[in-house]
């Protein structure tokens, strides 16, 4: 399944159903004819999520079921990133498959450096001319602004401490840093262990603060894509 047939799911889901029913044993019931008790350690997974260990969280991730075909970005939003590459070194945090990273690759094939960064997917470690780093975003193993440009796609969501790892993904950066999230409301079941959700641009922005001088936030479909000119904030 491709990032727009489950953006137009989405849209009925968390728009169009009301509060009260997606909260309610009603849906729970209905999400488990289609992922069985998933569904639920799901909803336990976030109302735990403050108190969970390294090995639990890890765990989620690897029996979670992957939903897109080799990428949660959408094919707009992989266009804007292609053409928003700054520099000759590239490092995609939250990688997963590489199949972000593939795309880079092939519109920019003079990049001297391509680094891509995961903690538990290592799909783009087989990936020629690619590097491979096994880190989590919140302590990356990198020199300040050792790359020109820095990726971070469908991962803040993800992180409890996002502030965290906001704050690292600007320190590696030199001269960009794009960040795309889902714009999702929250609610008790869900398909996906998110922990942070952005319904509007502005909500992304908050969770940025400090905004820099220079900078992009806009909706791309139901993705809200941010980009920051770091030579203007450093």
């Amino acid at each position: 399944m491709n990032r727009e047939t489950t953006n137009r799911i989405r849209y009925v889901l968390e728009d169009v159903l009301p509060p009260f029913l997606r909260d309610s044993g009603v849906f729970r019931w209905a999400a488990k004819r289609v992922w069985g008790d998933h569904i639920s350690h799901l909803a336990r997974f976030r109302e735990r999520a403050p108190f969970l260990s390294a090995e639990e969280y890890a765990e989620l991730y690897r029996n979670h079921p992957r939903v897109h075909e080799g990428t949660d970005n959408s094919a707009a939003c992989i266009d804007r990133i292609v053409g928003s590459i700054e520099g000759e070194s590239v490092c995609d945090v939250g990688c997963g498959t590489g199949a972000l990273l593939s795309r880079i690759q092939s519109a920019h094939p003079n990049l001297a450096r391509l680094v891509g960064v995961d903690f538990v997917i290592d799909d783009a470690s087989s990936l020629a001319g690619i590097e491979y780093v096994a880190a989590k975003v919140e302590r990356l193993p990198f020199a300040d602004g050792e790359f020109d440009t820095v990726i971070c796609t469908h991962v803040i969501e993800h992180i409890l401490d996002y502030r965290q790892a906001i704050a690292e993904l600007r320190r590696i950066a030199k001269r960009q840093l794009i960040i795309v999230v889902p714009r999702e409301r929250e609610y008790r079941y869900t398909f996906n262990p998110h922990f942070n959700f952005f319904p509007y641009t502005h909500s992304f922005l908050r969770a940025v603060h400090p905004v820099p001088p220079t900078f992009v936030c806009e909706d791309i479909g139901r993705d809200i894509f941010y980009m920051e000119d770091r030579q203007a904030t450093n």
